[in-house]
């Protein structure tokens, strides 16, 4: 017990309710635990509330402004097409709040309770859940630890008006006549789209060679810059950004490349270099819970930490820092504590970004099973050779398998072109369930449709395919 209070009690105590957190209290709570949920901010944590839902609602306003202006191809023209963006945000905010009302009545629904507050760990068994005008002392059986991260804040681009994070995009009042991007990867790309696409006159500078920072290969990155090429977008690779100077009604922004400096004027410089796990203040040093030098915590394939009875998931730990995987792990972990011999595997865990076109990655690229010492294949069908892509008006992009030689099992795919989002998760549970090329292109898909790109792939990587020359 805590001198000031009467502890009270719980099996579980999850630390933040992000897609890593409540997805962990539901599962908890299904197995039969009683669960807390502290949450210092808003349920949902960054995801819902200013990370993947907003952006694609944005995202997917920006696609329609754009489109009704450009279909003249398909012989669809429109006149003095407008956008009203304080609706575009309300309608954002209406797609937030329906989320985030749903996951409060799942909680509710499973019986778990949400604390508001600030957890602080005071030992391996007992956290201090502070307000501004309390404080109340938790006693936990497990605790999982799933606070998420921050934008990283580089210190000659302190944040600003002016000077904006994804939140910040995120909440503009209007489209920015003009924007320059910091970091050409997912967020940056993303979000910048979504205003070039508004009528936003954007500048991208990436201190690496290529954007997504190799992330992607070099034929998928290529699509995307073509895209961005076509509405007006400056990509500048290998470029170091050097400072930023406000003005009254935008930003200097100074930058170097090639040895030469530059100067570019906007009204706003969106910053998207990373984000940092929220592991400080939490009191992990209270417990002696181990860290990388990165901030990340350790953690074993059940998400346990060095103190057996504390997990952690999400963007607090090792890996891509995705919504998904910290559900998967948040499942994970919450079978650990009920005894259930489940245990990580990454290998089926898809990537996707949502640029034009989308792209989406699952398992082993040529170039990784190569490095692992496989001997694989890729195997290439185009969007430009399907019905279902040709009468969307959207044929770039390809479905490319990567099968292992000796069998031909399913080990990786990679997807440039529209709904590629969608498309992956076939894969992944090919990959998932060790299905060849042959079990997919056996299996009967649907006319005229995407997921047939899929099944004409396998048919490449057998040797047999229909619909292009072999």
């Amino acid at each position: 017990m805590v001198v000031g209070d009467f502890p009270i009690e719980t099996d579980t105590l999850v630390i933040g309710s992000g897609p890593g957190g409540y997805v962990a209290a539901i599962r908890a709570a299904q197995l039969g635990q009683k669960v807390t949920v502290v949450e210092k901010g808003a349920i949902g944590g960054v995801c819902l509330n200013v990370g993947c839902i907003p952006s694609k609602a944005l995202i997917e306003a920006g696609h329609r402004f754009h489109n009704a202006q450009h279909s003249e191809n398909i012989g669809i023209t429109a006149e003095n097409v407008k956008i009203d963006f304080s609706k575009v945000q309300a309608w954002k905010e209406s797609v937030v709040n329906k989320l985030t009302g749903g996951v409060s009545g799942l909680l509710k629904g499973n019986n778990i309770e949400v604390v508001a507050g600030e957890a602080y760990f005071v030992d391996a068994n007992n956290v201090r859940v502070m307000t501004e005008n309390s404080a109340q002392t938790y006693t936990f059986k497990h605790a999982i630890i799933a606070t998420g991260s921050t934008p990283v804040e580089i210190p000659a681009f302190k944040y600003s008006k002016r000077v904006i994070n994804s939140t910040g995009a995120l909440a503009l009042e209007e489209v920015p006549s003009s924007m320059v991007v910091i970091g050409g990867g997912v967020i940056g790309v993303e979000l910048g789209s979504a205003y070039a696409n508004m009528g936003t006159k954007l500048t991208i500078l990436e201190g690496s060679d290529d954007i997504f920072s190799g992330a992607y290969e070099k034929q998928m990155t290529t699509l995307v810059k073509k895209n961005l090429k076509s509405k007006g977008v400056e990509v500048v690779t290998k470029a170091l950004a050097k400072g930023v100077e406000e003005t009254e009604n935008g930003v200097i922004v100074t930058y170097e490349v090639k040895g030469e400096e530059k100067k570019i004027e906007a009204d706003y410089l969106l910053v998207t270099v990373g984000r940092r796990p929220n592991t400080s203040d939490i009191g992990l040093e209270q417990v002696g819970i181990n860290l990388t030098d990165r901030g990340l915590i350790e953690t074993d394939q059940q998400g346990r930490t060095n103190i057996p009875n504390i997990f952690a998931i999400g963007d607090v730990v090792s890996g891509p820092q995705l919504a998904h995987k910290a559900s998967y792990e948040g499942k994970i972990a919450a079978e650990a504590i009920a005894g259930h011999p489940s245990e990580i595997d990454y290998l089926g865990i898809p990537a996707v970004v949502f640029s034009e076109p989308e792209l989406a990655t699952v398992g082993f690229t040529e170039a990784q099973a190569k490095e692992a010492g496989i001997e694989a294949i890729g195997s290439k069908f185009p969007y430009g050779a399907n019905g279902r892509a040709l009468s969307l008006n959207a044929t770039d992009g390809f479905v490319k398998l990567v099968t292992r030689k000796e069998d031909g099992l399913v080990i990786g795919a990679q997807i440039a072109g529209a709904n590629a989002s969608d498309i992956i998760a076939e894969l992944g549970l090919a990959i998932e369930a060790g299905m060849t090329a042959e079990d997919i292109a056996m299996t009967i898909h649907a006319h005229p449709s995407l997921g047939e790109i899929t099944m004409e792939a396998a048919e490449v990587a057998l040797g047999t395919p229909i619909h292009i020359i072999k």
